[in-house]
């Protein structure tokens, strides 16, 4: 119980087994309340969700909406608060892919990218902050990707956001250490998940190849790194760092 009363706002954690989800899952079992947020495609998925949710009881609140979007981001927090009265993390893992060289890319599919990927994590945090300054703690996760490390055909513009994301993280963290907040990111290697399911075979094939522990990561691998970086004491010394769970891709 490492989160035992500690209030977590999560983007990007839908339903389809995805990081955000499975880190939110692992946080309830560390004691934590959650509040959720994710986009439906649809309204069986959505219905799919909220039943998968319901074990959980009043340990789990979800607010429904385009993360991007600062109406989106107002209600998630506003909602949090007047649930919970506070906010401990803040885990920013929304997020797209949509494989595209950069010669055939157009501006609405790079605008989309840093909206969702960047954006919104600057829009949830810049809500949070005045409230985990006003308890003298707070725990900023964000999940960023290897792919900002290194770069990735047909990923210019995710790896332009998710570089962005660190960027960020690291002044946020130099911001608010005199207050008792951490600011992380977490960048995975490749995770076998939906958005996975957006890039080529190939794609797939070639990134194997390259790494030291030949396959892709599981989300339940990636969770734990979470649970760490927001457990008081154990994620007390680190901040303004990059976790890199990626299989040996990035090596540093």
């Amino acid at each position: 119980m490492k989160l035992a009363n500690k209030v977590a706002v999560i983007t990007g954690a839908g339903p389809g087994g995805g990081i955000g989800s499975t880190i939110a899952k692992a946080f309830l079992q560390e004691g934590a309340n959650v509040s959720l947020n994710y986009l439906a495609r649809n309204s069986e998925e959505k219905e799919k969700f909220q039943t998968e949710m319901e074990p959980f009881g009043d340990k789990v609140m979800i607010t429904e909406g385009d993360i991007s979007k600062e109406e989106t981001t107002n209600k998630l927090i506003s909602n949090t608060i007047g649930e919970y009265g506070k906010i401990d993390i803040l885990v920013n893992s929304a997020g797209i892919s949509t494989p595209t060289l950069i010669h055939e890319m157009d501006l609405r599919t790079w605008n989309r990218m840093i909206e969702v990927n960047l954006t919104s994590v600057f829009l949830t945090t810049r809500l949070v902050v005045p409230y985990m300054i006003k308890n003298k703690f707070g725990r900023i996760i964000n999940i960023s990707s290897q792919v900002a490390q290194k770069g990735s055909v047909e990923h210019s513009h995710y790896a332009a956001a998710k570089a962005g994301v660190i960027g960020f993280t690291k002044s946020v963290a130099l911001e608010l250490g005199n207050y008792g907040i951490t600011a992380n990111c977490i960048a995975p290697g490749p995770i076998e998940t939906q958005l996975m399911n957006e890039v080529s075979e190939t794609w797939k094939d070639n990134k194997k190849n390259e790494l030291v522990i030949p396959r892709f990561g599981k989300v339940e691998e990636v969770a734990p790194t979470a649970v760490f970086l927001a457990s008081d004491p154990d994620g007390n010394l680190y901040t303004g760092q990059t976790l890199g769970p990626n299989c040996g891709d990035v090596m540093f």
